[in-house]
């Protein structure tokens, strides 16, 4: 099984979209993945930040440490890094050119010289470089060769660095986001070729690297991150329609204002099912073997 599947359709679906969109919806961090809401946490702001301190916490991560950021998306976790450790070195991997220009741009604002962007498909990229910190937030839920994935990501550690992975789960199921009906909207126009792992999932894949910790974050924390994006959309509304009409077309930005809206709901609802205690967040820290 090849390490992801339909690669280019899910990076249309979300990545593309102009970045005027997601400064509308999301926090100044541009965090596109769960917050960390603690009873400090009032704003999405405070969350995005809470839950980024969090990452480095468990991660060990330490001044000074060269930083490989696998799928870092709109750079919330690599810019949050080169700003709080100034002598780490941070190589971010992302998929869009959107998203490239984005944290250049944010760089250059905020004059961090330690980060380095490169836009790749992670199933297909090659590197010789080694790193201390190697992250990965949300990414895992786009492949499918977690064994192929590991082994490759492995090859990029030293004998005492660690890998911190983030994914969202099931409590006790991994499953496929297929395609197959008329319900299946979700996997159709936000998430083909995605998975939804269980919370335990990557405890079964320790050929190339072995668990150091393994923590769960109640589902709620999502939920309230989806009602805040939610939130934002619905109070930017006025400015979000013409973004929706030069991205979908006049005819089609109804319907796809409406999709977004509702894929934020549904996240919401999912998560927050059961007391957050059925979907969730799961934290690993794992060594090289």
């Amino acid at each position: 099984m090849p390490i992801a599947i339909m690669t280019e359709k899910p990076k249309a679906q979300h990545y593309e979209l102009p970045t005027s969109f997601f400064k509308l919806v999301l926090g100044k961090n541009f965090k596109y993945s769960c917050c960390y809401f603690s009873d400090k946490s009032n704003t999405l702001e405070d969350a995005e930040e809470a839950m980024l301190e969090l990452y480095c916490e468990r991660s060990q991560l330490k001044d000074g440490h060269t930083v490989l950021d696998i799928g870092c998306g709109w750079g919330s976790l690599s810019i949050y890094i080169a700003r709080k450790y100034r002598n780490c070195r941070i190589t971010g991997i992302c998929n869009s050119t959107t998203q490239k220009a984005f944290i250049e741009e944010q760089c250059r604002e905020n004059q961090l010289q330690n980060v380095e962007i490169i836009v790749a498909d992670i199933s297909t990229l090659e590197m010789e470089a080694s790193y201390d910190r190697i992250f990965s937030i949300e990414m895992f839920e786009h492949m499918k060769n977690y064994k192929d994935l590991l082994h490759k990501i492995s090859k990029w550690m030293k004998e005492d660095s660690l890998l911190f992975v983030h994914y969202f789960c099931h409590k006790t199921f991994a499953y496929h986001f297929e395609d197959i009906n008329e319900d299946d909207w979700i996997t159709r126009y936000f998430f083909s070729g995605g998975t939804m792992p269980a919370a335990n999932l990557l405890l079964y894949f320790q050929d190339d690297v072995s668990v150091v910790n393994h923590w769960l974050v109640n589902g709620k924390h999502y939920a309230q991150t989806s009602e805040e994006w939610l939130k934002r959309m619905d109070k930017n509304l006025g400015l979000i329609k013409p973004i929706m009409e030069s991205t979908y077309g006049k005819e089609q930005s109804l319907k796809w204002t409406v999709y977004w809206r509702t894929f934020f709901i549904a996240v919401a609802e999912l998560f927050g099912y059961n007391n957050g205690e059925e979907w969730m967040v799961a934290l690993f820290l794992f060594k090289k073997k």
